[in-house]
């Protein structure tokens, strides 16, 4: 029995059920191709690799024949850091563009930019790189230095270079080997250049005098 207004209305009426929300998230559609961005960052990555190696070897000989040569121990440490480093900036560039992972790109980014604070920080307090011919202020070199790390950050952080990566690698469709659905072209084709090599070795013998050679070669380099 209801004892008060609000069980009569219950008795009443039948309880409301709750509706389903028509509200749906819309899923951003798959990315087919590389997307800008992460294609940008990854082809950064690789040209800096290829330009620290490019230095590298340019400036190996200055600093092995400078005066101030450093030991054999400091020398060898330098070269596997710059190598460890070539390797994780294009390693991690082309991981990118593949979609494999971003995580090595965001680390190296990062050590670069610690890096050239740390070097700032030498060059204000101490006369190290006094010397150093860069042409420009220092601050324009910090600023400088610092667009590509801050640059590579920027382009691996965007919307579309996450979603890339999210997606991960694509599945690489399985082709069957050319060889082996045409094996008796290829013995052919193969059967053919061999005959071709034999013919031109025996229908274009050396000419006589051959053996001479040498010394014509030998007086015309060597003619005074």
């Amino acid at each position: 029995m209801a004892i008060s207004v609000l069980d009569v209305r219950d008795t009443f009426v039948s309880p409301r059920a709750a509706a389903p929300s028509s509200r749906t998230v819309a899923e951003p559609a798959a990315l087919r191709r590389v997307p800008l961005s992460a294609l940008a960052a990854g082809l950064i990555a690789i040209a800096e690799g290829v330009g620290l190696l490019a230095a590298a070897l340019t400036g190996l000989d200055g600093v092995l024949s400078s005066p101030l040569r450093p030991t054999g121990v400091v020398v060898a440490v330098g070269l596997v850091v710059l190598a460890g480093w070539i390797v994780l900036c294009a390693g991690s560039g082309a991981a990118l563009i593949d979609a494999t992972g971003r995580r090595t790109y965001v680390g190296v980014a990062l050590g670069e930019t610690a890096l050239v604070g740390l070097l700032s920080v030498v060059a204000v307090a101490t006369p190290v790189f006094a010397a150093a011919p860069f042409g420009l202020p220092l601050p324009a070199v910090v600023a400088l230095a610092l667009a590509v790390p801050v640059g590579k950050l920027l382009l691996v952080g965007a919307p579309t270079a996450q979603q890339w990566v999210a997606q991960g690698p694509r599945a690489r469709e399985a082709r069957p080997d050319p060889v082996a659905a045409h094996r008796l072209l290829a013995t052919l084709t193969l059967g053919v250049i061999g005959a071709g090599l034999v013919a031109l070795t025996v229908l274009a013998p050396v000419a006589e005098g051959g053996a001479d050679l040498e010394g014509t070669v030998s007086s015309v380099v060597y003619q005074p």
